[in-house]
């Protein structure tokens, strides 16, 4: 990814496609508080290019990554209009987790908008890692690339692992040892 431009509350980033060098999407940090510790993901575009596939999850992933690792947050958010259940169904299957709406948060092309609030926090991270580090295996895809199991699938097991969040520790998923 590419920053394309920063404010004080916003940075753009280009979704850019390795295997081509093409921009396909755009995604930023928003409402960044390094205080705090909290950054949100938003204005996400993914062109039809990387929509629905392992590039768009690799997208979310370097950020959460970015977020939590690098930058040593505690709170990764994403918020969406209340409505939109596409947008709610992509959140929880990325791992966050549903705090509830915000009811008449804004004003929308002279509408009302409820807002649904989703989190990652710090102490969600290590499990969430290692399941987006196993799904984005290029083993969990087939010829045609479709996965084999869903991110959530990864997530469960992990979670149900003694000891699956200890950075040292393995997990056997299948006979397979994974760090």
């Amino acid at each position: 990814m590419l920053m394309a431009s920063s404010s004080k509350t916003v940075d753009h980033f280009a979704v850019i496609l390795k295997s081509c060098g093409r921009v396909v999407g755009r995604q930023a940090f928003m409402r960044t508080d390094p205080t705090h510790g909290t950054t949100e993901i938003g204005s996400i575009y993914w062109g039809p290019e990387i929509a629905r596939t392992p590039a768009a999850t690799e997208a979310l992933y370097l950020f959460a990554k970015h977020a939590f690792d690098d930058l040593g947050y505690r709170r990764f958010e994403w918020k969406c209009d209340a409505q939109n259940a596409p947008s709610r169904k992509s959140a929880i299957r990325f791992g966050f987790t549903f705090e509830g709406v915000f009811r008449h948060h804004m004003v929308v092309k002279g509408n009302n908008r409820d807002t649904a609030w989703f989190a990652m926090i710090d102490t969600d991270w290590p499990v969430i890692r290692k399941a987006f580090q196993m799904w984005l295996l290029p083993d969990n895809f087939d010829s045609e690339g479709v996965q084999r199991r869903k991110l959530e699938d990864f997530r469960i097991c992990l979670l149900y692992t003694s000891d699956a969040a200890d950075e040292e520790d393995s997990v056997d998923l299948g006979g397979r040892r994974i760090l």
